[in-house]
């Protein structure tokens, strides 16, 4: 389950010669904005074709135009086959299988292809570029799958069965998510199907787009999700009668991490006014610290921000790259190169899934905290109405445990494999797109996880009755009793874990404590 704001009308992105932004990523990927190609990029596109045009009868090979691809590359293809050439390699390259990629990872991989066509470093036709972008424009999806990628030369399979609809070819999902043939749903749209000439079907599939893609989208989920773990961590601090007093500004400024400090000002701004915390901060007070997995909240969520932070300094220099092999230089000139490779892409998304599952199992700790009487400073066992006749939240713990040992299986890094294809030409790969992959089953299990924090946290302190809660976790707990049921006799509880997931990922209960703190950092 994905991270989402409510749907909203988006505007137009505007595809140009320069980068796209995160926020066009996602209003493409996730709100079905509209693109339009700038007429300075189609200007650019037209003239790195004129250099294509140029070479395609030269008796000279040219890689991509007149020759084979990877270990077939010192073949020599004749004028009459060219145009064939390139749609039998979008066909041959579009062999992925196993399960349909999610639509939003499809749509963000088009519009990225698109923007590296509109830097007009790739040589393809301006008609091919402006088709691409109808087809997005018409909703039509191409089916992409799971498995196929290597991560270079970039995404090939995924890109290529996109290419293989903008053909005409192979299935689709249109608009309503019905799966189509490519054919039926672009005459319906009133899209003329692309016959590629020289270059186009390399320049359509060789690229990081995927890869990008999800790492961008995962970027957008990681920064909600780490402020709704301020969020849970301090309301767990609250109902486990944790201490606030390390969390001040002077103690975090004596390690001058950006996201520690921006994560214990969120900390501190829900645990404002709080009746339960002033309830035990008196000279009587015989604890003298909290466990970590309260105390260093800050320590390990900041941690996990500023990873976040240098994963998007990278995504942001990927999306101003124009990847393709060969490329049309500025100068004129058609260049073999190594850009293609997804390596750069490939360690942020293994770092991403490291500190992801890591901010998930310090918020599992904080979870157990409250069920354990030992621990739990005068909660019930397991926070349970009656303990022996009821449960309480004993089970929900065992699915947190069960999501973060999943999440440590999801943090070995994908990118420290590499398996050699095409006849030991690509004889050292990124597997980026796997990286990408199991990054987002990890953006999905930390939602999941914080929202049984979440769940058992708001449970607890409101077993502190008659202490108030302050006023910004009243405002979450407010809000998450309109949709799930609060203390009392054992029930039927996937459902209300679902319900919390969805109050999480809708960006309810960041909204909720917002609406009292002002935004978070």
């Amino acid at each position: 389950m994905r991270t989402a704001q409510p749907r909203r009308a988006a505007a137009v992105v505007t595809v140009g010669t320069g980068p796209l932004s995160f926020d066009d990523v996602v209003a493409v990927a996730r709100h079905d904005a509209p693109v339009e190609i700038s007429a300075d990029a189609l200007s650019e596109i037209r003239r790195s074709r004129e250099v294509v045009e140029a070479l395609a009868d030269d008796a000279e090979p040219h890689y991509g135009v007149s020759t084979g691809f990877g270990a077939l590359a010192t073949r020599h293809i004749p004028v009459e086959l060219r145009a064939q050439l390139q749609s039998s390699l979008v066909r041959s390259h579009a062999a992925g299988s196993g399960p349909e990629v999610e639509r939003e990872v499809v749509r963000a991989l088009m519009l990225l292809r698109l923007s590296t066509l509109a830097t007009g470093r790739t040589g393809v036709r301006a008609e091919t570029a402006l088709t691409y972008a109808r087809l997005l424009n018409a909703r039509i999806s191409p089916v992409v799958h799971e498995f196929g990628s290597l991560g270079c030369s970039g995404d090939l399979a995924p890109l290529a069965h996109c290419a293989l609809a903008l053909m005409g070819e192979g299935p689709v999902r249109d608009a309503a998510g019905e799966l189509r043939d490519a054919g039926d749903a672009l005459r319906e749209a009133g899209i003329e199907p692309v016959s590629l000439a020289e270059k186009e079907g390399l320049a359509l599939i060789n690229g990081t787009d995927g890869m990008l893609g999800m790492l961008v989208l995962a970027i957008s989920d990681l920064r909600h999700l780490l402020k709704v773990a301020d969020l849970t961590a301090a309301m767990s601090v609250e109902g486990l009668l944790g201490t606030d007093a390390v969390f001040t500004p002077e103690l975090q400024a004596l390690r001058p991490h950006p996201g520690q400090a921006a994560s214990a000002a969120n900390i501190r701004a829900v645990l404002a006014g709080s009746p339960i915390v002033a309830s035990h901060r008196s000279p009587d007070c015989t604890r003298v610290q909290d466990a970590y997995s309260l105390r260093c909240a800050p320590q390990v969520a900041g941690a996990a921000r500023d990873t976040v932070d240098h994963a998007a300094l990278v995504a942001s220099r990927e999306l101003a790259a124009a990847v393709d092999n060969p490329v049309v230089t500025r100068d004129g000139r058609v260049s073999s190169n190594g850009n293609f490779h997804g390596a750069p892409l490939a360690y942020v998304l293994d770092f991403l899934a490291v500190v992801t599952a890591d901010a998930a199992s310090m918020a599992e700790r904080r979870t157990d905290r409250f069920l354990d009487v030992a621990r739990s400073h005068g909660l019930t066992a397991f926070l349970a109405e009656d303990p022996g006749v009821d449960s309480g939240y004993m089970i929900a713990q065992y699915t947190q445990a069960a999501l973060v040992s999943e999440l440590k299986r999801l943090a070995v890094p994908a990118s420290v494999d590499s398996i050699p294809s095409s006849a030991m030409q690509e004889d050292h790969v990124s597997m980026g797109w796997s990286g990408a992959r199991k990054l987002r089953r990890a953006v999905d299990a930390l939602t999941r996880v914080l929202a049984i924090e979440l769940l058992t946290a708001a449970r607890g302190i409101q077993l502190r009755a008659p202490l108030r809660p302050a006023p910004a976790t009243g405002a979450v707990i407010d809000a998450l009793r309109e949709v799930a049921p609060g203390p009392g006799r054992d029930r039927f509880l996937s459902p209300e874990i679902d319900v919390a997931v969805r109050f999480v990922a809708s960006g309810a209960a960041l909204r909720a404590v917002e609406s009292v703190t002002g935004p978070f950092n």
